[in-house]
């Protein structure tokens, strides 16, 4: 798709802001970002008279597709309940387009969300990365395996301790962990030892992506929400080796210092709950401020459907409210999310090369008044609020024209 949208107040993220600027996109990428950006013969120009032009937003952590609203117990697929160590699991193959809460996040500005399975076992399984606006997951597919997701805490404790079951306490979520890595490690050595002796091995999927976290392919997203079960989290990193994302970290202000010196990113959230476990007694708008200032890279997630996806933007505002540094608290949900789940060389901020994902704003987005107006992902028009019918309209996926 070949479009110039133009005499807008761009915001790149990972640059200044350009008043009167140009956004140009040439078969779906990014090919120019200024003021004075000239428009080649058969681009259509989209004029936003003075609105806010934006990268889509980014969801490093949710569950679109896998948790489908208003569909209860056949639209719930997040977590394979019946195995500690689901690392073959893969999000990519339970994800449903059509759920609605893909048109709720295009209505918030979210163009890219990072899918994950749940928190119910040790290990969850594989992430996947898709633009939330498709016919079918592979053309919504941005990357996969994007990480593997692991749990800490009460949710595997209480699933598995409920089925009078290894884990049931947070002694044998740990050892579950670290079983399996050490199994993947004897793996692999039997795996190298039979390729040079030029045997045939058997293979098997768990173990060999664990193989792939161990050798630096795959980050380590570990949903940890105590600061006692976030020091677990560095403590089994630094055995086996594994880039670790923190995800959720409500107490990781607590050891905020800890985190910034080890330069472990966290995604914070979800930030409009009840306190609804003990786990989140400390959880509170204040934290995301106290992470950044001490110097941890941050995003801020929804934990989509725990809180709708379309309201990201809202949480990062509230942040703002209550210390977070206004230009941190954008970059928490456009290149910080992408730039820690490894996708920032095609989503997360306005720059040439970057895919056509762009959001144009009626306002300045941290202002709760503000409202997405139109919603590009690559380069297509996928989404426009309509002041007629008081409500977005999103384009049917299945409708293409010639």
């Amino acid at each position: 798709m070949n479009i110039a949208i133009t005499s807008g107040y761009v915001v790149p993220v990972d640059g200044d802001p350009i008043d009167g600027g140009t956004v140009l996109i040439q078969d779906g990428k990014i090919v120019a970002v200024g003021r004075d950006v000239e428009i080649p013969d058969g681009v259509q120009v989209v004029d936003v008279e003075g609105g806010w032009v934006l990268p889509g937003f980014v969801e490093a952590h949710g569950h679109l597709g896998v948790h489908e609203e208003a569909d209860g117990w056949a639209g719930q697929d997040t977590n394979e309940m019946t195995d500690p160590n689901g690392a073959r699991l893969r999000a990519l193959d339970a994800i449903n387009p059509g759920d609605l809460g893909f048109a709720d996040a295009l209505s918030g500005g979210v163009t890219t969300a990072v899918i994950k399975p749940g928190s119910g076992n040790p290990i969850g399984g594989q992430t996947v990365a898709v633009k939330c606006w498709g016919r079918t997951v592979e053309e919504m597919l941005v990357r996969e395996p994007v990480s593997v997701k692991s749990a800490l805490g009460e949710n595997p404790k209480r699933v598995y301790g409920d089925q009078k079951k290894l884990p049931s306490t947070r002694q044998g979520v740990a050892a579950v962990i670290r079983d399996a890595f050490r199994k993947a490690q004897d793996y692999q050595a039997r795996r190298d030892h039979a390729a040079a002796e030029g045997k045939p091995f058997d293979r098997d999927g768990t173990l060999e992506v664990l193989g792939k976290v161990l050798d630096g392919e795959l980050p380590w997203c570990q949903h940890t929400h105590r600061a006692d079960d976030i020091v677990t989290a560095l403590r089994l990193a630094d055995e086996f080796g594994y880039r670790l994302i923190i995800n959720h970290g409500t107490e990781g202000h607590l050891i905020a210092d800890v985190l910034a010196e080890r330069r472990i990113p966290v995604i914070i959230g979800p930030l409009f709950t009840s306190r609804s476990k003990v786990e989140l007694r400390n959880r509170s708008l204040r934290n995301p401020g106290i992470l950044a200032r001490a110097g941890v890279e941050l995003a801020i997630t929804t934990d989509h459907p725990v809180v709708p996806i379309h309201f990201l933007v809202y949480q990062a505002t509230l942040a703002v409210k209550e210390g977070l540094d206004r230009d941190t608290a954008l970059r928490s949900i456009t290149v910080n999310p992408a730039r820690i789940m490894g996708l920032d060389d095609r989503v997360g901020s306005l720059r040439p090369g970057l895919d056509g994902d762009v959001v144009i704003w009626s306002g300045d987005p941290l202002d709760i008044m503000s409202r997405a107006l139109r919603v590009f992902v690559d380069g297509r028009e996928v989404y426009v609020y309509s002041d007629e019918r008081g409500e977005g309209v999103v384009a049917d996926p299945y409708y293409r024209e010639s």
